[in-house]
């Protein structure tokens, strides 16, 4: 690019031969003034920690635009930008991650250009050959003021990015830190190496020292603010951003974005009174028992022997809509409610159709180490033969740690069920219970894959009819899998039914007792590991499950064995984001 002679008024940048006998005397003052007075300083570094969005996880969205667009702008782009020192408008740096402060930059070329002669014609005056400005060169990357510096180095020529490799990129250790706290080159460094390995704890702490020993260099500051936006830490940012505002080297356009970011990160910090989250989802079970025949498809019935009339094999397709409101209750509890509608329709027995509806009221919080949960429920089944169900649940749950892999779980609830007795189902009522119900629980975590749930339960269930009291006695173990490409859990669990009274209507003279083994596998995957264009926040699941149950009585009708296999997705996602 070529640079054109400026001229002042009044005075000439060229000057006739005769009233100057050398010219070399006229630089030396120059560059000794330069010297002495930072005409040429050197500007700080550490705007930069590697460009954010290379990091290797996902970071949350906040600010990135401005982040990336303005200050990063200011600091990892080339900028012609100056502050009050400087003058010089022939080269644009690029500030990167070696520099050292009050002392002076040296720019590496990588080729030399041939120098033109420019003649310029004055009246009245001799023409004098004067060189060409050389075509500025924008450099990606300060380098040390050592002859020693063998780092690698990039630079930008005319667009195109040029690697000059080093010998001496190494890691830099915690170890090399403790001994050297105050080398800001070193430090610097580290605080780079650690945003791009993603420990933002350890770029944030080496920053922070930084900032307190060099207080007045805004640099280091915008750079502590880039990285607290991406760690999203809107209380340390809103302190950096204070006092970014107080220090009078600002130029007005790092003012606009810290302001812009400002206001961003007041929003973060205040979260919204109301939060709202949707849910939808849908599949199908194949059933090979779905009505649980026995073993020699025979059932007792009064005293008497009789075959099996229902269908064995159905499939049954269902689908589901949730809507939940969230809101926060002071640091530590939320208040939710979650009003829910499912659909189910089988293919073969349709007389088992059904809607179903479902209102939840729940209460989250936390008192010392323990997270209570107390809940209140009300659903309402609408059968397409039977008659429709109306069930009222309330409980509490709850959990505390033990430790760093350990965690224990416990709840009781109540439920109470009524049927609707109408003239197609007249004894419909007869099965209307109150329940309750106590649980156990303990999680193990081996590792970050390998965890393990443990449950024991009891219930009790009251019927309006006596023949349908019973206890329950419930044990269960559950393996879980959290492997990067797919969560499998594996579980097992016995359920021991002790009835009450007989049942005449099937026995008269023996009293009901089973035991179930419930034996299940399950893998979860996100679709966007499969398809990211379809599923880019990795929020839409699918399902896919085996279940088998062995029912073992002591009246054959229980006898039987049933499994069947699932497939199902589920997609949940926030509407006032």
């Amino acid at each position: 690019m070529k640079k054109k002679i400026k001229k002042k008024k009044g005075k000439n940048w060229i000057k006739k031969k005769s009233k100057s006998q050398s010219i070399l005397p006229v630089l030396f003052a120059i560059a000794l003034l330069s010297l002495f007075s930072e005409t040429m300083r050197t500007l700080p570094a550490g705007a930069k920690s590697g460009k954010f969005i290379e990091v290797p996880f996902e970071l949350p969205n906040l600010n990135s635009v401005i982040l990336e667009k303005k200050i990063t702008k200011n600091i990892l782009l080339p900028t012609k930008k100056q502050n009050k020192y400087q003058e010089s408008e022939s080269i644009d740096f690029l500030i990167e991650e070696n520099f050292n402060i009050d002392s002076e930059l040296i720019v590496a070329k990588v080729e030399e250009k041939k120098i033109e002669k420019v003649k310029t014609e004055l009246p009245g005056q001799e023409v004098v050959d004067v060189p060409k400005v050389e075509e500025t060169i924008k450099v990606a990357s300060t380098l040390k003021l050592t002859q020693a510096d063998t780092s690698t180095k990039t630079i930008i020529i005319d667009g195109e990015e040029k690697i000059i490799p080093g010998s001496n990129d190494k890691n830099i250790t915690y170890i090399q830190i403790l001994q050297n706290p105050n080398d800001l080159d070193l430090n610097l460094k580290y605080a780079r190496q650690q945003g791009k390995a993603g420990n933002f704890k350890q770029t944030i702490a080496t920053l922070e020292r930084l900032n307190m020993l060099y207080p007045d260099n805004v640099e280091i500051k915008l750079y502590l603010l880039s990285v607290l936006v991406q760690a999203d830490a809107p209380d340390k940012a809103l302190t950096i951003i204070e006092e970014i505002k107080g220090n009078e080297d600002l130029t007005p356009e790092d003012l606009e974005t810290v302001n812009e970011i400002e206001e961003q990160m007041k929003e973060r910090k205040a979260p919204k009174l109301w939060n709202y989250y949707a849910e939808l989802g849908g599949g199908f079970i194949q059933n090979n028992n779905v009505n649980s025949l026995s073993k020699n498809r025979l059932q007792v019935s009064s005293d008497a022997i009789v075959p099996f009339n229902t269908a064995m094999h159905d499939r049954t397709y269902s689908s589901s809509f949730g809507l939940t409101a969230l809101r926060s209750v002071g640091e530590g509890s939320s208040f939710m409610i979650n009003a829910g509608f499912s659909d189910s329709r089988q293919v073969t027995d349709t007389s088992d159709d059904f809607d179903s509806y479902s209102l939840t009221f729940a209460f989250d919080t936390t008192i010392g180490n323990q997270s209570i949960s107390p809940y209140l429920s009300f659903s309402k089944t609408d059968n397409q033969d039977d008659a429709d169900n109306f069930a009222t649940g309330a409980g509490i749950g709850g959990y505390f740690p033990v430790g760093d892999r350990n965690s224990f779980s416990y709840g009781y609830a109540y439920s109470e069920s009524k049927n609707n007795r109408n003239l197609n189902d007249t004894t419909a009522d007869e099965t209307n219970a109150i329940g309750h119900n106590v649980s156990l629980g303990h999680d193990f975590a081996l590792n970050e894959i390998i965890s393990t749930s443990t449950g024991l339960g009891y219930s009790i269930s009251e019927a309006k009819v006596g023949t349908n009291d019973f206890h329950t006695y419930d044990f269960s173990l559950r393996l879980n899998l959290a492997f990067p490409w797919a969560y499998i859990s594996v579980g097992d669990a016995l359920s021991f039914n002790d009835y009450i009274h007989q049942d005449t209507s099937v026995v008269s003279n023996i009293i009901r007792s089973d035991v179930t083994n419930t034996m299940d596998i399950m893998v979860t995957k996100a679709l966007g590991d499969f398809i990211p264009f379809l599923d880019p926040n990795k929020n839409l699941f699918l399902n896919l499950s085996y279940e088998k149950i062995i029912s073992e009585a002591n009246i054959m009708n229980y006898d039987y064995i049933a499994d069947s296999y699932s497939f199902s997705f589920s997609k949940g996602f926030q509407l006032n984001k």
